[in-house]
């Protein structure tokens, strides 16, 4: 669902507001012109199924409690498909996060698992998450739970209290958790930032990778941290059937990137306060029409409309006028009210000005646009 709108818009539409990976870098600012004659002379063989053993330490550095063999580097999307298969069996009970990114709750369902969806409460000014519902819920035949924290679309994160009681609450039902977390990093104050789910609990599983809080979607780099190690063996079996190995040239740049974290998430989160500035005031003009609930980490809010259209028309009138392209929430399975907007990216304040020319010129209109289908 996601990924098709994606496909259908993303190469047409001058700017993409929606997307959630941050800025992106060319080859040429992270590697060295050393770095690049090294690349000239890399050889293009297989490499290890598990992953570059000099990637995996670097990722590794990540970490407090993972060594390097209980990382396996594998795309991030290959990393929840074969996390899953290896984890779960038909008639397994999961609970997932949501609204979340499409396969933390498809492939659970195409597998045969019982899936509970943990929706969100709301106040004007904050999503969060309850936990008495998590309590309620969970019990001694919970095989998974999945969580996201900083979370997609909503832009929230876990307090660390928070965070420490749902890992009691899987520990107390012997149950594994799948921890997203492909946003860490990007805390817009950094010491709200949670340890890796990996690191405190022997049973979760922490997923992240280059994607988006690097801005690296092009290498296809991600990893997985698993200390479980009947469930690392099977992921790592599972994986012969799909990749096998990754990239070595990928590999080789993810490795060189890593080493220069530092200055690439200093750039990504320069990038993100500026942009968040410029979304404060741009819905503090438009509270008539939005509800913006400030995210505290990551780089994509999730923005409900008061306005009485479909979504998914207010969003293709968007781009179809515009070239501004937001993702509706129904691609979250999220009903008619909202939006995801993203701010990694550098051309933001560009892409804002014509959004902004969209939203007067529905003013002057009345509070819906000709083009878009009225919900009553």
């Amino acid at each position: 669902m996601l990924e098709r709108y994606f496909a259908k818009y993303e190469f047409k539409a001058k700017y993409i507001i929606g997307a959630s990976d941050c800025e992106t870098f060319a080859v040429n600012e992270i590697l060295s012109r050393k770095e690049l004659m090294e690349l000239h002379s890399l050889r293009l063989g297989y490499s290890e199924a598990q992953g570059n053993p000099s990637l995996r330490k670097e990722i590794a550095t990540l970490f407090r409690n993972v060594s390097h063999d209980e990382i396996v580097v594998a795309v991030p999307q290959e990393s929840i498909f074969i996390t899953m298969n290896a984890l779960l069996n038909p008639g397994d009970k999961v609970i997932v996060q949501v609204p979340c990114y499409q396969s933390l709750c498809a492939i659970p369902r195409a597998i045969g698992t019982r899936v509970i969806t943990w929706s969100p409460l709301k106040t004007n000014e904050q999503w969060c998450w309850d936990l008495d519902f998590l309590k309620k819920n969970v019990d001694k035949s919970t095989k998974l739970i999945v969580v996201n924290s900083p979370q997609n679309p909503t832009g929230s994160l876990f307090t660390r209290a928070e965070f420490t009681e749902i890992i009691e609450i899987a520990k107390e039902n012997d149950c594994y958790l799948l921890s997203d977390e492909m946003y860490r990093l990007l805390e817009h104050r950094e010491e709200e930032r949670l340890p890796t789910g990996s690191d405190v609990y022997e049973k979760c599983i922490s997923l992240s990778g280059l994607s988006k809080t690097f801005g690296l979607g092009g290498l296809r780099i991600g990893w997985l941290s698993i200390r479980d190690k009947t469930v690392l063996d099977t992921i790592v079996k599972l994986k012969d059937y799909t990749t096998l190995s990754n990239s070595a040239l990928s590999e080789y740049v993810a490795l060189i990137a890593l080493r220069k974290k530092d200055t690439l998430l200093a750039r990504n989160l320069g990038i993100i306060r500026s942009n968040l500035q410029l979304l404060d005031k741009f819905f503090t003009r438009h509270t008539d029409k939005f509800n913006w609930r400030r995210p505290n980490a990551g780089s994509v809010a999730f923005v409900e409309t008061r306005l009485k259209v479909e979504i998914d028309s207010f969003c293709e009138d968007l781009v179809n006028k515009k070239g501004v392209l937001l993702v509706p929430g129904t691609k979250f399975g999220y009903g008619q009210n909202y939006f995801r907007i993203g701010f990694g990216r550098k051309n933001l304040p560009d892409a804002l000005e014509l959004f902004e020319e969209f939203v007067n010129e529905m003013k002057g209109l009345g509070s819906v646009g000709c083009d878009l289908k009225c919900r009553y």
